[in-house]
């Protein structure tokens, strides 16, 4: 797991960029904060509203970033106002924050921005919890948030704008089927019910902590859709929380609050939280629990007792996460999946029909986007197999015939890129033979999702070696298509991927 984390692949170092302009932007805002005379408390919302403006924000260009920054404290203030009003009123408290989670998760429908906005209305009102907010707190914590956003932005848009030069970033769903046949609405329901029973069960636990389950019950859905994704990421948000825990102990309790040492090592759970993101939720879990502790070292409330409450109530909320998805409304594994091979199958088509006009002479080809795009699709593929590909999945059919696939879309990934390649080579030349080979990539795309060219993929046969490159990269494109056939036309009930 540790080698999974730096040894993973970071192409142009964004995942080193995107750790330590987060530690820059919550560092100015904190800053900020101290500088206009808020208290700890006020320096904490600030620091964690910064936090969720650099990490929650991933519109497709900087300057739909920049209008969903601007819009997070429009959703999250009101929040904060109605958490605070609400506080002392438990019921109204309760059901208030249980219409947060379902609109939070039901917003992932409006794509990124949809997402990002519900994201950080449920953190503001998980937020006003942690610090037990009332009206009169209100003041200080508005001027927190209007502060630290726009420290945030400052970094992130100013001083270290990268995303110019960043592929555009994948839906979070695949869009499909209207009211409760689609998929984010599906997910909204099961969030509330899964929050509601973790609501219910925390409280009996605990009376002051009882939020965290319903935390941790919101954030296993969050970059989830399918039942088998949702159940990986719950095991590892436990297992993240335990060893969090653990190493909390040795390094946060005996800090006892000291400010400079608990400062220092909450730069570096900010570092680890962003770094490890994108390639391991149980690292991440383990940085954003150690960065609890420490809060609340700084706050004067850790102690041991209520590190074991937080993993009881990590593992409520788990329960109430996975008891939703297996029983209320459920999104199988295997429609999820198809859905996202399906639009890298596309992805792939659209590819070799740009490069192949760029090869043609065509000068407003440009294939290297549909590059970028592809492998962001390949990402979401990897994503939803991965319950399949688990080292506890049973079944050991389904996991081999899911890595089959996985490696056969690697393979139509890598020639894509050596054909892409061989088009931005201006000497390259257009080849007679191109315009057949292209036509039979398309025809089998086609038959393997679904279009009315179902019964060519049978008919595509294996091609001579080709001395050209883009052609030999075709023929190889073929192949892997050719072969993707036999898993990912498994019948449904003996599947590639049903879970």
């Amino acid at each position: 797991m540790l080698k999974r984390v730096f040894v993973a692949p970071d192409p142009g170092r964004t995942r080193l960029r995107f750790a330590t302009r987060a530690v820059l932007g919550v560092g100015l805002a904190v800053v900020v904060c101290g500088l206009a005379g808020h208290s700890l408390v006020g320096a904490v919302i600030g620091g964690l509203a910064a936090l969720l403006a650099l990490f929650t924000v991933t519109d497709a260009t900087v300057r739909g970033q920049a209008v969903t920054t601007a819009l997070l404290p429009v959703v999250g203030l009101p929040v904060l106002a109605v958490a605070a009003e609400v506080h002392d009123q438990r019921v109204l408290r309760d059901l208030f924050f249980l219409a947060v989670v379902g609109a939070g998760v039901y917003a992932r429908r409006w794509g990124p921005r949809g997402h990002s906005l519900g994201v950080f209305a449920f953190m503001t009102y998980f937020i006003a919890q942690f610090l037990q907010a009332t009206p009169r707190h209100l003041p200080e914590l508005y001027a927190a948030v209007l502060l630290s956003v726009p420290a945030a932005a400052a970094v992130r848009f100013g001083l270290w704008c990268y995303e110019r030069r960043m592929p555009p970033v994948p839906a979070v769903a695949p869009p499909d089927g209207t009211g409760l046949g689609r998929i984010t609405t599906r997910q909204a329901v099961q969030a509330t019910v899964g929050a509601a029973f973790a609501l219910v069960v925390g409280q009996l636990v605990s009376d002051e902590r009882w939020y965290w389950a319903v935390g941790a019950t919101w954030w296993i859905f969050v970059n989830t859709t399918s039942r088998g994704e949702t159940l990986v990421r719950g095991f590892r948000r436990v297992l993240g929380t335990v060893l969090g825990i653990g190493l909390g102990l040795l390094v946060a309790v005996p800090l006892e609050g000291a400010a400079v040492p608990s400062a220092a090592l909450i730069a570096v759970c900010v570092f680890g939280i962003f770094y490890t993101a994108a390639v391991s939720y149980t690292w991440m879990m383990l940085c954003v629990t150690v960065l609890a502790e420490l809060l609340y070292g700084l706050l004067g409330m850790l102690e041991p007792a209520l590190l074991a409450l937080r993993l009881a109530e990590t593992g409520i909320g788990a329960l109430g996460a996975v008891l939703a998805v297996l029983f209320v409304l459920p999104v199988t594994t295997h429609r999820v999946t198809d859905a996202w091979i399906q639009r890298a199958l596309r992805s792939v088509h659209a590819c070799t029909a740009e490069a192949a006009a760029r090869l043609a002479g065509d000068p407003a080809a440009d294939p290297a986007p549909r590059v970028a795009e592809l492998e962001q699709q390949l990402a979401r593929v990897r994503l939803a197999v991965a319950p399949l590909v688990h080292p506890l999945n049973p079944m050991r059919g389904r996991k081999r015939r899911a890595r089959r696939v996985l490696a056969l879309l690697d393979d139509c990934a890598r020639e894509v890129r050596g054909l892409v390649a061989v088009a931005a080579d201006p000497e390259a030349s257009h080849d007679a033979r191109l315009a057949t080979a292209c036509w039979r990539v398309q025809a089998a795309v086609e038959a393997l999702t679904g279009g009315p060219a179902e019964r060519e993929i049978a008919g595509l046969a294996p091609q001579p070696p080709a001395a050209e490159p883009a052609l030999a990269h075709l023929h190889g494109l073929e192949r892997a298509l050719a072969e993707l056939a036999t898993p990912l036309r498994t019948p449904p009930k003996s599947p590639l991927v049903e879970a």
